[in-house]
């Protein structure tokens, strides 16, 4: 009989712990992995729509205008007529996103 009650107690106990870690791994999902994932492919839809003329800022900081574009490449020129080759992964943001993004100092 005593078995019984606490192998009874002891499965109600699995599925609530079963239960908590399922909803820890949505609400990991939601608040961490989706919003990384639409990042990603709002990142990698902007390197697909580059175009010559577009001032742009690199992973590395660098600030330059698209020069010229290739497959999987593009040249961008930076002050002084320098001109640097970079991958499209390089690409950070638009230039105008970055000048109008505050810094924080703490």
């Amino acid at each position: 009989m005593t078995t019984a009650i606490l192998l009874q107690a002891g499965g109600g106990l699995g599925y609530q712990q079963l239960i908590m870690f399922g909803l820890i791994a949505v609400v990991f999902y939601f608040f961490m992995i989706r919003p990384q994932m639409k990042k990603q492919k709002d990142q990698k839809k902007y390197a697909e729509e580059l175009k010559k003329g577009d001032k742009v800022v690199t992973t590395a900081g660098i600030h330059g205008k698209v020069y010229e574009i290739a497959d999987t490449t593009f040249l961008l020129e930076v002050e002084n007529g320098g001109r640097i080759r970079f991958n499209k992964s390089a690409i950070s943001l638009d230039e105008s996103k970055a000048l109008n993004t505050p810094v924080v100092t703490k």
